[in-house]
């Protein structure tokens, strides 16, 4: 019987649109670098405001993925 390992990131994507967009800019920008992603957790959601209205979404997520044997 294997067992497999997985491991944690944190990362913060930001987007001036929606936090859907900022989610996968995240992901999309995690993907470069990190292989074997498996699920992802939001764990913040938050803006930045300027002139009283959102100027950008920043979204914290954690990206579980599995190490290779």
């Amino acid at each position: 019987m294997s067992t497999d390992t997985y491991a944690m990131t944190k990362v913060v994507g930001t987007s001036k649109t929606s936090i859907e967009e900022a989610i996968n800019g995240a992901l999309k920008s995690a993907s470069k670098t990190i292989r074997n992603m498996d699920w992802f957790h939001v764990t913040e959601t938050r803006g930045y405001i300027e002139n009283g209205q959102v100027a950008y979404y920043q979204v914290c997520i954690e990206i579980g993925f599995k190490y290779e044997d």
